[in-house]
């Protein structure tokens, strides 16, 4: 439950210090300043710090410690730990840097720490870490520079940095907090057990975390899958270009960097990503002041035409509705309004008006069934009484059941308004574009708080088939597969294009006169990703004369573009025609396992990324949403009278692919390219298959 973590009735800081600015200080004063809490200072050195008894040793304290706050050097810190378990202490905070983020040695002291508090059953904050805050019972073990505002946003950060510039934002402007965690290096106690707390506690309504990584990907997305059904949580993830450092093969490998992964992974999961810390602030603001809309279906109300087109613009590029009124709507507005008024959304009020009018507007635009959030925009003219504004406004927002976001535009002549909209809690967004970004996060928690996530549907499969396809390969020391694994697919109920392999020209024809022409060649070989590249393919041979000259020229080819190509056979296959081609593809990420591509296939899929991306298992609807999602997706619904792909074979497939790629984690890179999808009804077929195995 952790709750002694952040309520103790006894803290000890092992590690106290007499010394003005040093952590040892900083953490026993910020200690002191909260209510309820017995202090006591670790220090042999020294009797009386900060007017308290210090003792040399924590199996020295009578009384029995909740929670030690350890800042001693990392060398001293396992015997630390060490005594902290022999006096039964069941929570520590380590806020001692010099551990795996510093040195290989720094990384075998954090094992053996972490090995102490599991022996001890201690569970442990940090190490390297600025320390916890909990303003419902006024606990700062940390060396921040000041107690956080109480609040309901409950704050995690793997950057102690992070977490300063954060409390000093929040104090500039009066925003609270419920708890804050400075998680550092996760040793112990990570994301997922913060966000299990956060989900049970009463005082927190929203979470908000910056992280450079999760520790455990699958687990992060279940816990985040239960917690976001019950509060929002919103994400800055650094390190949106870093790579995986292992070489790639396939297509997905290559594009398919840990940034999809995550990006995949939040949204499965119900975590709203922001783009930037200021983005995580805004979005974290709005989910701790706004009741939730029921829609996307945004009205403006402005005293700037500018301002209103340009907030116009920007609703509908993310993605949100402007409203049209109902009629009444319009007959109201007109009762108050200036004649010049602009009524049909941007409502615009002229330079002129003062609260009245805007309150007006706010009430007609409020009772509208076709308005499900507003957003507010008041820019400072010489007859703008800003702060009188902001007080009707500050009025309208309290008691409304719907989202109003404020965008006071300008600097010093806004600057009461703004005071004023902070004082009661209520955000200013210092543009129009803030603002609707925020509204966006509100809409989307909307849904996403309803979402279901569904069980993947388990398929009828020969696994023992697929099995002796990856073991022969293993046990003839192969690590790559291409078309002579073509049954891995067929085991799994794919369909696949008839097909033959073939050693030497001879074999070549007698398999081609066996399927029926036209017929298609590819070269077989585990050094071969792309045999596009190299003239490994020809294409609607017709007669045995055909097969010949292009079984000639592609072996000229692939020996000049790769002359130690390993080359095991050619594969033969029907000549499939009038489908699209797609591609389906898997890469094991390293923190959240299969990440499943879907694209328009063929030759284009790198020049085009235009490909999706989904964490396996999936259940339809997320099959569904990899193929609508990508831009190219109306070349495949059917387009100026086109008929419309087999999507639900692609459904199917994909299912499938996922089932797969989960029964063997063996596998690191799999590619279906292309698979051919034909017009609706008619199926679909795979025409070429790669598969990468791990290294034992």
């Amino acid at each position: 439950m952790l709750d002694k973590l952040f309520d103790p009735d006894v803290v000890a800081v092992i590690g106290a210090s007499r010394t003005e600015g040093k952590v040892g200080h900083a953490v026993l004063k910020n200690l002191l300043q909260g209510a309820g809490h017995n202090v006591i200072p670790i220090n042999p050195n020294v009797t009386e710090i900060l007017g308290l008894k210090c003792y040399a040793d924590v199996l020295d304290v009578p009384e029995k410690i909740d929670l030690a706050v350890i800042v001693v050097p990392a060398a001293a810190v396992p015997s630390a730990m060490e005594k902290c378990g022999q006096a039964g202490i069941n929570y520590a905070v380590v806020i001692s840097a010099g551990f795996k983020e510093a040195s290989i040695e720094g990384a075998r002291l954090e094992r053996e720490v972490t090995a102490i508090a599991e022996k001890y059953g201690i569970r442990m904050v940090g190490p390297n870490c600025l320390g916890i805050i909990d303003t419902s019972s006024s606990l700062n073990a940390s060396f921040a520079a000041s107690m956080a505002f109480p609040g309901n946003i409950a704050m995690m950060s793997q950057s102690g940095a992070i977490c300063t510039v954060t409390l000093d934002w929040a104090d500039r402007i009066g925003v609270g907090f419920s708890k804050f965690v400075s998680l550092g290096n996760k040793a112990d106690l990570a994301e997922n057990d913060f966000l299990e707390l956060f989900r049970k506690d009463k005082s927190t309504a929203v979470i908000a975390a910056y992280l450079e990584g999760v520790k455990d990907g699958p687990r992060f997305m279940e816990v985040a899958r239960n917690v976001s059904r019950e509060k929002p949580i919103i994400v800055v993830k650094s390190g949106r270009t870093a790579v995986g450092s292992r070489a790639v093969s396939s297509h997905t490998g290559t594009l398919a960097g840990s940034d999809a992964a995550y990006n995949a992974a939040f949204r499965q999961s119900g975590v709203i990503r922001a783009n930037s810390l200021e983005e995580m602030l805004d979005y974290s603001r709005a989910f701790s002041t706004y009741p939730f809309p029921r829609g996307k279906k945004v009205a403006i109300l402005t005293n700037a035409g500018g301002l209103g087109i340009l907030t116009a613009d920007a609703c509908y590029s993310i993605g949100l509705s402007i409203s049209s009124f109902e009629e009444g709507t319009i007959t109201k507005l007109k009762q108050k309004l200036p004649e010049a008024a602009g009524l049909y959304n941007p409502v615009d009020v002229l330079g002129d008006a003062g609260p009245q009018l805007y309150e007006h507007a706010l009430e007609v635009l409020l009772a509208d069934s076709n308005v499900d959030g507003i957003i507010v925009l008041v820019s400072p003219q010489a007859m703008t009484d800003v702060p009188a504004i902001a007080r009707s406004l500050i009025k309208m927002i309290k008691i409304s059941d719907k989202p109003i976001l404020c965008n006071f535009a300008g600097g010093t002549r806004i600057a009461a308004g703004e005071e004023l909209l902070n004082k009661h809690g209520i955000p200013n967004y210092p543009s129009s574009e803030r603002a609707v970004a925020s509204l966006k996060a509100l809409c989307d928690y909307s849904s996403i708080r309803i979402k279901e996530y569904n069980a993947p549907p388990l398929r009828a499969t020969d696994r023992t088939t697929a099995r002796k396809i990856i073991d022969d390969a293993i046990a003839s020391g192969r690590r790559t597969l291409g078309l002579e694994s073509m049954g891995m697919l067929e085991a799994y109920g794919i369909p696949v294009v008839r097909s033959r392999m073939a050693g030497n020209l001879p074999e070549v024809i007698e398999a081609c006169e066996e399927i029926g022409y036209p017929v298609v060649m590819k070269i077989i070989s585990p050094d071969i990703s792309h045999k596009t590249d190299v003239g490994g393919i020809k294409l609607n041979l017709l007669n045995a004369e055909d097969v010949e000259h292009a079984y000639l020229a592609m072996m000229s080819d692939v020996k000049h573009y790769m002359p130690n190509a390993q080359i095991t056979g050619v594969q033969v296959q029907q000549m499939v025609t009038g489908g699209k081609e797609v591609i389906i593809g898997m890469d094991r990420d390293l923190q959240f396992g299969p990440l499943l591509m879907f694209g328009l296939g063929g030759v284009y899929v790198e020049f085009l990324k235009d490909v999706s991306f989904a964490v396996a298992p999936i259940d339809d609807k997320e099959a569904q949403h990899m193929i609508s999602s990508i831009k190219t997706y109306p070349l495949i619904a059917g387009v100026r009278g086109e008929k419309p792909s087999d999507i639900k074979a692609i459904i199917d497939t994909l299912l499938k692919v996922s089932q797969l790629v989960m029964d063997f984690p063996c596998l690191t890179e799999f590619e279906i390219n292309p698979l051919m999808v034909m017009p609706e009804g008619k199926g679909c077929l795979a025409m070429d298959i790669r598969m990468t195995l791990r290294k034992e």
